[in-house]
């Protein structure tokens, strides 16, 4: 029997990502809201703001352990040429320090540990996440060029039936799509990061974190959608 929408959400849900990126959508919608209606409704948005405050603090909770990820990427599938090996390094040393210290910014939002601590280790989570993701962009540009390669060989006469070419030329298109949902994702967490590391009009205007903060959302939705 085939997988319905509500069997899909269910194994969707069961992820940790699943959970994030939908606690995720919460928090940058309520975030949304609060900006849209706090000069006329001020009790309205003063809900919304706490929506997305403990939607936020959820979110670091359900990334416990998640900076044993990226060892554990380099450890299993270091990369298949010496340039990736690198870029996967510096990518995912960037995403552990971000995590391993966003343990730390959680324990003090919630005053486990000191509140003054919040901005220092904000910062460094910041940072290490920009760093991080700015890699993991140039390591999914790398390997859709690849891709982009790989499909112009295989419009040219081969040995291969039709059928076998279309599997093929399918299964590429279905990487570079989703290469590209992670730089999507990547790139509004790069520009959320940036508002704190270096605070500017832009990056820390309401609509921008809020539109970002969606589209990371909503391109983890799509990656990590069972699709069967």
């Amino acid at each position: 029997m085939a997988s319905d929408t509500l069997d899909k959400l269910i194994v969707f849900l069961a992820k940790r990502d699943g959970i994030d990126k939908l606690v995720k959508t919460f928090q940058y919608v309520a975030k949304l809201a609060c900006w849209h209606v706090e000069a006329t409704r001020p009790e309205a948005a003063d809900r919304f703001k706490k929506w997305e405050v403990a939607s936020g603090l959820s979110r670091k909770a359900f990334r416990t352990g998640r900076s044993l990820t990226g060892f554990n990427a380099l450890r299993r599938s270091p990369g298949a040429t010496p340039v990736i090996r690198l870029l996967a390094v510096l990518a995912n040393s960037g995403e552990m320090v971000y995590f391993f210290f966003d343990h730390f910014l959680w324990l003090s939002r919630i005053g486990s540990l000191d509140a003054k601590l919040a901005k220092k280790m904000s910062f460094i989570s910041a940072f290490g996440e920009s760093f991080g993701y700015t890699f993991f962009i140039i390591i999914d540009c790398i390997f859709i060029r690849q891709r982009l390669d790989s499909l112009k060989r295989l419009r040219y006469p081969s040995d291969e039936t039709k059928d076998e070419i279309n599997a093929k030329i399918s299964e590429i298109r279905g990487d570079i799509v989703m290469r590209l949902m992670g730089i999507s994702a990547n790139i509004a967490d790069l520009i959320i990061a940036l508002a704190e590391i270096q605070p500017n009009p832009f990056c820390n205007h309401t609509v921008t974190l809020g539109i970002s903060g969606l589209v990371s959302a909503w391109a983890g939705w799509y990656r990590n959608w069972p699709t069967s």
